[in-house]
C-alpha cells in the first residue's frame, strides 16, 4: 500500500520504527505496505491515530488526508 509507505516516509520514519510501534517485525509490517499480508483492523486504527489520518485514507477509499472526528472511547489499545 502505498499510502503506508508515503505516510512513513513523511515522517522520515522507518519500517522498523512503525513496526516498533506495532510491536511486531519489521518484515510483518512490510508485508503491509506492499500489500502481501491484509491489515487486521486493531492495526488499521492504531495507525490512523498515529498518522492522524482516516482508515478511508490508508485504504485509498479518499484523498482527503484529514481524519474525521474520533469518538471518546478511541485509543491506541
Amino acid at each position: 500500500m502505498n499510502r503506508l509507505r508515503d505516510l512513513r516516509e513523511d515522517k522520515d520514519l522507518l519500517q522498523k520504527d512503525i513496526a516498533s510501534y506495532l510491536n511486531m517485525s519489521q518484515t510483518g509490517y512490510s508485508k503491509y505496505e506492499v500489500g502481501t499480508n491484509d491489515i487486521p483492523t486493531s492495526v488499521l486504527i492504531k495507525l490512523t491515530i498515529y498518522y492522524n489520518t482516516s482508515v478511508d485514507y490508508i485504504l485509498g477509499i479518499t484523498n482527503e488526508i484529514k481524519p474525521y472526528p474520533r469518538a471518546k472511547n478511541v485509543d491506541e489499545n
